[in-house]
Formats: structure tokens, C-alpha cells, sequence
């Protein structure tokens, strides 16, 4: 019997913000005075995850699949690039084992957000709660996100292929 084949992929992606977008982070309106331009909902979470997959997968980047060029994607809500990312991988073979991401945002502060976004992505993923971990960090002032104007998320996500017992 063979040993399972691991494999990990690393997402990042930033956004700048506006006003009189909606603020959706893993698929969850956040209440905010402003939201983060970009040619789909601009679900910078969402993003990262998808790309995470995709990079574990060796099957390319979000841009790839999903370009901002094609008006089939504009205002497209960015779970269903997760859902495609995730079918990808299990057509290769390939089980999500977890998720870990991080949201960086100066404000609102998202704490009373947590299991919403969680759950949302569980149930986006197919996966149990508890392989889903989503953090939130500020930068502290600094830089872009600091000063309000971006935000970022990134993420972590391991596969497992299990050979055929063949």
C-alpha cells in the first residue's frame, strides 16, 4: 500500500477599497462603509482560497479560469470560483484537508464574523468546520491596508491524494 500524497498551496490577494460596493469576505456581507473594487464581488478572501487550491493542484491561478476581461465574471460572486477551484482538485484525485486564511483589514473589526465566514466556506468546500481556520489581522497602520485603502487575505490549503488501492 502506498502512503497518501500531500500537496500545499499558498493564495494571496489584495484589493483596494470603495465606496458603495458591498464588503463580502468568504461569501459574507460584512456591514461597512465602504467595499473592495474589483471586476467580480472582489471577495479577497474567496480569492485567496481559490488560488490556494488551484497552486496545490498545480493547475494555475485564479486569473487563469476566471479572467478579468470576460464579462461573464463581472460582479460574478467569488464562491463560485471556491466551488470551481475545489471540483477541480477532486477531478484530479485530490481531498481538501484544510484551510487556513487571513483576512488583513485596518476596520471594520470582523471578530463577530468569524463563524459566519467559516461556516460559509465549509459548506462551499464540502469540509467540516474544524478544517477551516480564518484569522483577522490590521497592519497596524501602515502601509496601504494600514492607512485604508487595500485590503489583503491570504492562504494555506493542503490536498491529499490517496492512491488507487489497485
Amino acid at each position: 500500500m502506498s502512503a497518501s500524497e500531500y500537496r500545499t498551496g499558498l493564495g494571496w490577494d489584495a484589493h483596494r477599497t470603495a465606496p458603495g460596493r458591498p464588503l463580502i469576505l468568504g461569501g459574507v456581507a460584512i456591514p461597512a462603509p465602504f467595499g473592495l473594487e474589483g471586476h467580480s464581488d472582489a471577495d479577497v478572501l474567496a480569492h485567496a482560497i481559490t488560488d490556494a487550491i488551484l497552486g496545490a493542484a498545480a493547475l494555475g491561478d485564479i486569473g487563469m479560469h476566471f479572467p478579468d476581461t470576460d464579462p461573464r465574471w463581472k460582479d460574478a460572486g467569488s464562491l463560485g470560483f471556491l466551488r470551481h477551484a475545489s471540483s477541480l482538485a477532486r477531478e484530479r484525485g485530490f481531498d481538501l484537508v484544510n484551510v487556513d486564511s487571513t483576512v488583513i483589514l485596518e476596520r471594520p473589526k470582523l471578530r463577530d464574523y468569524r463563524t459566519a465566514i467559516r461556516e460559509k466556506l465549509a459548506e462551499t468546500l464540502g469540509l467540516a468546520l474544524d478544517r477551516v481556520s480564518v484569522k483577522f489581522k490590521t497592519a497596524e497602520k501602515v502601509g496601504p491596508v494600514g492607512e485604508g485603502r487595500s485590503a489583503e487575505a491570504q492562504a494555506i490549503v493542503t490536498l491529499r491524494r490517496v492512491p488507487d488501492a489497485g
